[in-house]
């Protein structure tokens, strides 16, 4: 009995020619280098038409089309998207009339509120939560919540409470830059949905856990509502919210097709952010899109995705106004 182990025969194996193969890449869908053109439009189209790039494009081209036939697109948002400087560019889509609705969770709304009262954002969690003063903002928290306790007695949703708190208030240091002052005055249905104990302002002593609950839950119920433009053509974007919103999604999702039939269907969502998460996944690219619609992940840096997916759309449209596709 030999030692020897056995070998393969690899003059036994059967080849196939190349042109009988199916390739996923072709030397045609790779990137250009800058050329004399450099706008933005030849930026877009020397991108490889491969994987991310050509999903991305897609995306942009969607939400541009949704535009033109005036169906929804909801973009919702997590925190880290309003810190990162990026709210003119939310504002001029706004004003563009891409975005239907805006939807986000309560630190965005926090974020937003600072910016424009004060100019200033983001706190020091770490050396703030060693003695107790993380979150423990005054006026933040009081001017937040006497918003939704206002809110509350009038029967505002929570997103529009402070949309009006911060139009009264007399100066502020940055109005322009408020997405939620910019929804309001755009008629834009703007909602925040919240966490109770999750964001700062439920642990400031004019917190009102009735008035909160009261805001938040209306404006549930307006982004429900609000779904159901996604028939057919919309678009819903979840950009930086890990957990909040896509689950807030996926109940109002179920809502507005519990009262229509089924529908809305045959829309596309995308999810952006700097990881992989769960929820996002699952709950916006998968679930809602699984029979019907196209779901995509973006992954990369706010700051450096959400320009590029903004000046992608206002590309798309400025070469065929909304004007001239319908009607006002």
């Amino acid at each position: 009995m030999s030692d020897t182990p056995r070998e393969a025969d690899l003059s036994r194996v059967r080849t196939v020619p190349i042109g009988g193969r199916a390739s996923k890449v072709r030397a045609e869908e790779f990137a250009a280098p800058p050329g004399a053109d450099r706008s933005f439009a030849a930026f877009l189209a020397s991108l490889p038409d491969i994987l991310v790039a050509r999903d991305f494009l897609k995306v942009a081209d969607a939400i541009a089309a949704a535009a033109r036939a005036r169906k929804a697109v909801v973009v919702m948002l997590g925190g880290h998207v309003v810190k990162t400087g990026l709210s003119r560019l939310l504002i001029d889509l706004m004003e563009r009339k891409v975005i239907t609705h805006l939807a986000m969770n309560g630190s965005a709304a926090i974020h937003d509120y600072e910016v424009a009262r004060f100019g200033s954002t983001s706190e020091d969690v770490a050396a703030g939560l060693r003695d107790g003063s993380f979150g423990m903002a005054e006026e933040t928290g009081r001017g937040m919540n006497e918003a939704f306790t206002l809110g509350h007695t009038r029967e505002w949703g929570m997103g529009e409470s402070v949309a009006r708190a911060l139009a009264a208030e007399k100066s502020l240091a940055h109005a322009e830059l408020s997405v939620l002052l910019a929804a309001h005055r755009l008629g834009v249905p703007a909602t925040v949905h919240a966490a109770l104990g999750a964001e700062i302002i439920h642990q400031h002593p004019a917190a009102d856990g009735a008035a909160i609950g009261a805001t938040s839950h209306r404006d549930f119920k307006r982004l429900a509502a609000s779904l159901a433009g996604l028939d057919d053509g919309g678009v819903a974007l979840n950009i930086g919210s890990a957990v909040i919103m896509p689950e807030v999604f996926l109940k109002a999702l179920t809502i507005a097709r519990n009262l229509d039939g089924g529908r809305p269907r045959r829309f596309v969502t995308c999810d952006f952010d700097m990881q992989r998460q769960y929820r996002p996944r699952v709950n916006v690219v998968q679930r809602p899109t699984l029979d019907n619609g196209a779901g995509y992940e973006v992954t990369g840096h706010h700051e450096l995705m959400i320009p590029l997916l903004a000046w992608a759309v206002a590309d798309r449209l400025e070469s065929q106004p909304l004007s001239s596709s319908v009607g006002p």
